[in-house]
């Protein structure tokens, strides 16, 4: 689709790629793509300066070989700090709800595993490409003894269906990519081999048909309530310094 452009970001374990009107993050930490809080920093500019460029109509997230997101940095989620854990999993709340909110189209090349933060991710972007090959899916906080901060269970709220939630969040229920498709967390399920290349054939439909400002107008008004309730709910916590209770 045109010449592409690659550019290393910020963080080692993302780059960009720009293809026309869509501009595409490659997530690929050589391990599990786990949120640090210099990679939500990274993605969050991307999604910022998406938004603020007028020739950037739709942009795609997508995981490395096998993996979408396995959650957040267990380097800092297993040290016991409750400061740095409650700002790490507020950090990513705000990249959640700066992705739900973005004034473009987001699609999802969910190309493995999606777990805890990871599958938040994919309730954030507006649709959701996975691979039919083997892949964990879901929410697993409550069997990690964790309790899922209020942010994420709006958002999971709005977004999965309503006969898997209570199985989704309080069962922490995994699911393979064609389950995660009646639950709500993909919306399409492609041959493995073909998942970065659906999202990107998405992601230009949208960007060749969807007014911008329309676009972004609609979600404030779609949206807007989950936003602004989300939006409290983050900074409570940060204010709180409340991280998920173990």
């Amino acid at each position: 689709m045109g010449d592409s452009t690659v550019e290393q970001v910020s963080s080692p374990a993302l780059r960009t790629e720009r293809l026309d009107g869509v501009v595409v993050l490659h997530l690929d930490d050589g391990k599990v793509n786990a949120l640090s809080t210099e990679l939500i920093a990274a993605i969050r500019a991307e999604i910022d300066a998406a938004d603020a460029d007028p020739d950037v109509g739709a942009v795609v997230l997508h995981g490395r070989e096998g993996k979408f997101c396995a959650g957040f940095d267990l380097s800092v989620m297993n040290t016991g700090d409750v400061d740095a854990i409650s700002t790490l999993v507020s950090d990513g709340g705000d990249l959640v709800r700066a992705i739900y909110g973005s004034g473009v189209p987001t699609v999802a090349a969910c190309t493995g595993h999606a777990l805890a933060a990871g599958a938040l991710l994919l309730l954030a972007c507006d649709l959701r490409i996975g691979g039919d090959a083997p892949a964990k899916i879901g929410m697993n906080e409550v069997a990690i003894k964790m309790v899922l901060p209020p942010w994420a269970i709006t958002i999971a709220a709005e977004r999965l269906s309503r006969r898997h939630l209570q199985r989704a969040l309080a069962n922490a229920r995994l699911t393979d990519q064609a389950g995660a498709v009646d639950a709500g967390f993909l919306d399409e399920v492609v041959p493995a081999d073909r998942v970065l290349d659906v999202a990107i054939e998405r992601a230009t439909e949208m960007a060749n048909t969807l007014d911008r400002r329309a676009y972004a107008g609609t979600v404030r008004t779609l949206r807007g309530e989950v936003l602004a309730t989300m939006e409290r709910q983050i900074a409570a916590d940060r204010e709180s310094k409340s991280a998920p209770t173990h």
